[in-house]
Formats: structure tokens, sequence, C-alpha cells
């Protein structure tokens, strides 16, 4: 704590503690207690001059030279443009049908042992979900019904979506190898029917 026999009145706007040489706020005293008067470090002030220059430039760039950047609706807009740009053109057509090549229905077999006989078993008889086999169907038998159900689920049934797990293609494969290869065998052990007969479009 610096005392007034200490201090040493230079005329300016400081004073200076006679023992320690340190620089002390003129007239600014409280319980005893005075406070330095040093200078800034100068790491402190280069980064507050950067700060001025960034925002001096941000202000230009926003609001004279009108960068897109700058704009989350338009960065979002061009980003999107760009990915779309790059989507390949089957992909853009993709086609909803019955896929029949071998090679179509034994990928179609794979994702089916590996995903969906957990619930509908190997041999499509149902166990948590429903059988495959027969000609009764909860949300419709068509490869478009089918299809969507794989990609978005039906949650209140426990059937999760897959449209982040497999592609278009492999969505499509496994729901031609069900349609081909499971409906109209018969299981060892059928689930009984649920869902509305329909005729079968196949």
């Amino acid at each position: 704590m610096a005392t007034e026999d200490k201090m040493k009145n230079t005329g300016q706007d400081y004073e200076i503690d006679t023992l320690t040489n340190d620089r002390l706020i003129k007239d600014h005293e409280y319980d005893g207690i005075r406070e330095l008067d040093n200078d800034l470090p100068p790491w402190w002030k280069w980064l507050f001059y950067i700060t001025i220059a960034f925002g001096i430039i941000y202000m230009v760039r926003m609001f004279v030279l009108d960068s897109d950047d700058l704009y989350q609706e338009r960065e979002y807009q061009k980003a999107m443009a760009e990915a779309a740009s790059v989507v390949p053109e089957k992909a853009k057509n993709f086609e909803i049908k019955v896929l029949t090549d071998e090679s179509d229905l034994a990928a179609g077999k794979e994702i089916f042992a590996s995903i969906c006989k957990v619930c509908h078993l190997d041999d499509g008889g149902g166990l948590v979900g429903p059988n495959m086999t027969d000609d009764y169907w909860i949300h419709g038998n068509t490869v478009e019904d089918m299809f969507n159900v794989v990609t978005n689920g039906v949650i209140e049934k426990g059937m999760i979506p897959y449209k982040d797990q497999l592609s278009p293609t492999q969505r499509l494969q496994v729901v031609s190898y069900i349609i081909e290869k499971i409906h109209g065998t018969t299981p060892a052990a059928p689930k009984a029917p649920q869902g509305e007969q329909m005729e079968w479009p196949y």
C-alpha cells in the first residue's frame, strides 16, 4: 500500500511512488489504496487494433461490397446448388420398380439376412414383424408401399427408418427380394395374418 509520504507530485496527471517508481493515478484513492497507471501490454494493444481493423473490413464487405459469403441464407442456397450439381444423373431419375436381376436379388438377400430377419425371420414367416409370405398387408403391398416403409419406417410398430443406413438402390434390392423370393413361400412357423388381405400385384 502506498502512503502519502512516499508520493511525489510531478504536476502531471499521475504521481510517482518514490519507493517503487510506479506511476499512480492522481487523486484516485479509496481506503488508502491507490490505482496504478501502468501502460497496457503491447500484445493487448495490437489485439485491440486488429479487432478494429477486422470490424471495418467486415462492415465494408457486408454493407458496401455486399459479399455473398457473409449472408447465411445466400451461403445456404449456394451450398444446396453445389450439392445438387454433383448428384449423379442416375440418382436424380431413380425409378422405384421391382428388380429382377439375380445380382440385385442376391444383394437384397444379404441385406434381408443382416437386417430384416431379426424381426421377420430368415424365411419371412414373421416374429416381431409381420409375415411377409402371405397376402395380408398392413401398409400396402406395392413396390412403392414397401419402399416407403423401408425408407421412412413405422415407428409405432417398431419398424425404424433405413433411409440413412441403406442407399435407395439397397432399399429397392431388399424390397425386390421380398417380392421375388419371399412372398408366396411356405415358412416353417408362419405368424398369424395381420392387416388387410390384398390381391398380389406381381
